[in-house]
């Protein structure tokens, strides 16, 4: 009866030696075995693991792509125009090994600091090199090409793998704002300036064409109305020739009586004239002839 209870504190011993040297690692995660600090072993499968308790601890890291947000950054590129850049990266933990060589118990909060700095490095150099027009044009996606294959080859002493870099904002810093403001807003008014003078040149050349147009079309109207009124009266002569070439007598009787209707206009009409005048030639004749022609 007395080994029972030693019996039971051996199996007791065991089983917490067991559960002590079991551990799981995750198929989200990466495990590193360090024995005093050193590394042992990399366990990079899921699944059930063992270790040697008391001597062996057992330290994961996160295998899933992570992600880092810099700081803004000022930057100066090729025309000297200032500009604050923020970005972010995706990486990954490519060696635990190597990366726990490289940061030590930091960890993740120590790699990224270490990376921000591979990343501002590699922003200050890559658009440094470019104008700032680039850097706000549909060529940033090169860029930011460049700047991530730069970062690369940098992270990889540390473990990881730079995966994406992408530049989120690029704006002017805050005391340059209200000169390229004022700058901006100058060459709009300029612009417009320019505009409205082209406006009023096209409205001059279009109202000079027009005054020409009417002019000219006034002046064939004219012209046109002048040779019918002469056709007409040629025509108006004619006719009142050969009608005079018919009948002279007739003619003559027939002006004689329009004269005597514009003269003889009503009875406030009064005319001082000789009785013996011609102009009464018809009134003396009883034959409707001159008086001249009847003798």
């Amino acid at each position: 009866m007395k080994k029972l209870p030693v019996f039971l504190g051996v199996v007791a011993l065991v089983l917490f030696g067991l559960l002590s040297s079991a551990f799981v690692v995750d198929e989200r995660e990466k495990a590193l075995v360090l024995q005093f600090g050193r590394v042992e072993r990399v366990i990079e499968e899921p699944g059930l693991a063992f270790r040697i308790p008391f001597m062996q601890e057992v330290v994961t890291y996160d295998d899933r792509i992570l992600s880092l947000d810099t700081s803004p950054l000022e930057v100066t590129p090729a025309d000297d125009r200032r500009l604050v850049v923020d970005a972010f990266a995706r990486y990954r933990i490519s060696d635990v090994r190597k990366f726990r060589q490289a940061v030590g118990p930091g960890g993740i909060a120590s790699a990224k600091t270490r990376l921000e700095r591979i990343l501002n490095a590699s922003l200050r150099a890559v658009l440094g090199s470019v104008n700032s027009g680039d850097i706000l044009s549909e060529d940033r996606i090169a860029l930011m090409a460049r700047i991530r294959d730069a970062a690369r080859s940098e992270s990889l002493n540390l473990g990881l793998e730079v995966i994406d870099v992408r530049i989120k904002r690029a704006d002017l810093p805050d005391q340059n704002l209200a000169a390229t403001f004022e700058r901006m807003n100058a060459e709009r008014e300029r612009e417009a300036a320019d505009e409205r003078a082209r406006g009023k040149e096209a409205a001059q050349r279009v109202r000079a064409t027009a005054d020409r147009t009417a002019l000219e079309t006034v002046s064939e109207a004219q012209r046109d109305a002048d040779i019918v009124r002469g056709e007409a009266d040629a025509q108006r002569i004619a006719i009142f020739a050969e009608a005079y070439g018919r009948d002279p007598e007739f003619f003559e009787f027939y002006r004689s009586l329009s004269a005597y209707e514009a003269a003889l206009t009503g009875d406030t009409s009064t005319l001082v004239i000789s009785p013996d005048s011609e102009f009464f030639d018809y009134f003396a004749s009883q034959n409707g002839r001159p008086a001249a022609a009847a003798e």
